[in-house]
């Protein structure tokens, strides 16, 4: 995901429209992208007109845009999109927290998530005004795709103007290999927590090393405890702008009733989410 030319927000006569929208366009200039519009629904006067007067108050578009109006299931219609519009990123309004129903049936925005051929970013606190980002909190895990995704992380920084971010390296408890019941084992624990956290920071810097990344901040963090769970927790406490994710693997519905990963931040969104596909 080095280069984002065509960008599809998905349009939904909400509270959000105008916001989604506002925040659609921004993000379609600052990257020179095309903007695509994707409304599943009838297609009527009042609607053209509504979007129209939304269009019409926001910036211009410096690429002429679309909008593209289908009747079907949302999560059909949206996916189909991307794959015929050759989408690099997809843009869904997201609740900030589902419910217990909703998690387990997954709302449409979750679900295009786990199926989506693109790049996702889910917008919880859309602004009609920008509002600078400042941090962007990325996951720095042991994957083959994380590599990729930290200089995902790097692009929107410089396009974004953010000067700062974190790289988090979550790590599983069981790694330790350690259980803590004395003061010798709680040594030898705390031991094996360094040597985990020098060996995740040398794997980090390692891909850090093909990165220009001379003007941005940059921090490592290494988190003991639950994938995704940890990550969400951390970005939520130090109130990042943006967090960023290898994108899932592919999720049943037991996945869901033994959330890992992803998962967790899919139930329960700390920021603004971009996945990377």
């Amino acid at each position: 995901m080095q280069k984002i030319d065509k960008i599809l927000i998905g349009v939904a006569f909400s509270p959000n429209l105008k916001a989604n929208i506002f925040e659609a366009i921004r993000l379609a200039n600052i990257f020179d992208a095309e903007l695509v519009g994707v409304h599943v629904g009838t297609k009527s006067d009042k609607k053209k007109s509504d979007l129209k007067a939304i269009l019409t108050e926001g910036d211009a578009l410096k690429k002429p845009g679309t909008t593209i109006w289908k009747e079907g299931n949302p999560v059909d219609v949206i996916l189909e999109t991307c794959t015929q519009e050759n989408i690099d990123l997809l843009i869904l309004g997201a609740i900030q927290k589902e419910n217990l129903l909703k998690y387990y049936v997954g709302s449409i925005a979750r679900k295009i998530t786990r199926k989506s051929p693109c790049s996702v970013l889910l917008l919880i606190k859309p602004s009609i005004k920008r509002v600078p980002c400042k941090h962007i909190v990325v996951n720095g895990l042991k994957d083959e795709r994380t590599e990729e995704t930290i200089k995902t992380a790097f692009l929107f920084s410089e396009h974004l103007k953010c000067s700062k971010i974190t790289i988090v390296e979550e790590v599983s408890q069981d790694e330790l290999h350690v259980k803590v019941s004395d003061d010798k084992t709680l040594r030898k624990a705390n031991i094996a927590r360094e040597r985990l956290s020098t060996r995740e920071d040398q794997r980090v810097k390692h891909i850090l090393e093909t990165i220009n990344n001379k003007d941005i901040t940059v921090k490592t963090q290494s988190i003991f405890g639950k994938r995704g769970y940890s990550i969400g927790h951390y970005a939520k406490v130090k109130r990042a702008d943006l967090l960023i994710m290898n994108a899932p693997n592919k999720l049943g519905f037991f996945d869901r009733i033994f959330p890992h990963d992803i998962e967790y931040i899919l139930s329960e969104l700390p920021t603004d989410v971009l996945i990377v596909k």
